[in-house]
């Protein structure tokens, strides 16, 4: 029987390519749309991810990482005096409007850090590199935004509002796809961004004397290092209780917290979902129809079978065997063709397409099952097959 499955499916090699290209689309339309909701997922908390503290304090009235309320920077040092922290960082994300040198605006979020800071390292970059964002006005983006803000290389300057802005380094995967281009400066230099106004065209860049930040002041974050041994948990409670409206999170329960807002309040799902389930119906149609016009036209060699005796399940066997064959050849080019996407989307693009040895389980079950679904419909002709045709004319 397996012989005359693969002789039923490679005996018309262009339809048996027409099928397969159709499955690969569906497949890979699947794959894509998965991976890159995963990815997106991923990509809105990568900050948290990547950074070194153990808790996140915020606004109770924190919904997403750039939906939120700010601190009083006096906060801070109340976080640093409590029980079992190590160190306190604090973090500001400001929204602002970058004006290259040709005078284009462009929005953009700026994240002001301690340059000596430990617990957020954009991209992980060096300490020493890290320090350099001391100097004023200076900033560091990932690679994949030069095109968006029109910079060329280190050193290139542009205009924050109304101040003046120097491009000091450059690094990798930090950038979100579902935020604005993030410019990780000093806390110093980002509260003056925050407040910048936007200038007229031509208007010559303007270079503030940065003040420190005093008690009226406000941050959008306090990153907490625990000391070594101590609990996490109650550690948080004692936050809680020291820093009145404010909730402390561990890095995984933040960054849970982030990404169902974009589950539960955005459409992402939604439209990336409904993409995968067309990717899912077109392979339905396409195979089914390539396998009954296969069964069509090898009807009287199924009534020849069934006249000396082929059972109604080694029929089924056989058209099975056949949706089985089509599914692996389908997939494997599939996935080999979106993972190298994945790999260049997340280079030059800064686009995640998350594809993980698990999920490469699942995607091959589908496309066993989407094969061999639309198998049934090609079953319901082979068994109403009448062993005289073979003697017809």
């Amino acid at each position: 029987m397996t012989s005359l499955a693969r002789k039923n499916l490679f005996n018309d090699i262009p339809r048996l390519l027409m099928a397969q290209a159709g499955i690969v689309f569906a497949v890979s339309l699947v794959t894509i749309q998965i991976g890159i909701l995963r990815g997106f997922l991923r990509s809105t908390s990568l900050m948290v991810q990547d950074s070194q503290a153990d808790l996140w304090v915020a606004s109770k009235d924190m919904v997403s990482l750039t939906l939120t309320l700010p601190l009083p920077y006096p906060q801070l040092n109340q976080a640093q005096a409590v029980a079992g922290v190590e160190r306190a960082e604090p973090l500001l994300l400001r929204n602002a409007l970058w004006r290259d040198a040709k005078q284009r605006i462009a929005p953009v979020t700026v994240v002001g850090l301690d340059p000596q800071g430990k617990l957020l390292s954009p991209g992980a970059l060096s300490e020493t590199s890290l320090q350099q964002l001391s100097q004023p006005y200076s900033l560091i983006t990932d690679h994949i935004n030069l095109g968006a803000l029109n910079l060329k290389k280190v050193g290139d300057k542009a205009a924050i509002g109304s101040v003046q802005a120097k491009l000091l380094g450059l690094a990798h995967h930090i950038q979100s796809t579902a935020y604005d281009p993030l410019l990780f400066t000093s806390l110093a230099s980002a509260k003056v961004y925050g407040s910048a106004t936007l200038p007229r065209a031509n208007a010559a860049p303007q270079a503030p004397v940065l003040q420190p930040f005093g008690a009226r002041d406000n941050i959008t974050y306090i990153l907490v290092q625990a000391k070594p041994g101590e609990n996490l948990q109650l550690i948080k409670q004692r936050l809680n209780s020291a820093l009145p409206d404010t909730q402390a999170y561990t890095r995984r329960e933040l960054m849970q917290k982030i990404q169902s807002y974009w589950v539960q309040r955005t459409s992402i799902v939604f439209i990336l979902g409904l993409g995968a389930a067309v990717g899912i119906i077109v392979g339905v149609v396409i195979v089914s129809q390539i396998l009954y016009a296969s069964v069509k036209d090898h009807l009287r060699e199924f009534g020849t079978l069934k006249a000396i005796g082929l059972s109604d399940r080694d029929t089924y066997a056989i058209v099975i065997e056949q949706a089985l064959w089509m599914a692996l050849l389908g997939y494997v080019p599939s996935m080999t063709l979106c993972l190298a996407l994945g790999a260049w989307t997340s280079v030059f693009k800064g686009v995640i397409i998350l594809i993980t040895p698990g999920m490469g389980i699942a995607i091959f079950g589908m496309t066993v099952v989407m094969c061999t679904t639309s198998a049934l419909f090609a079953l319901q002709r082979v068994t109403q097959v009448d062993p005289a045709v073979v003697f017809s004319a």
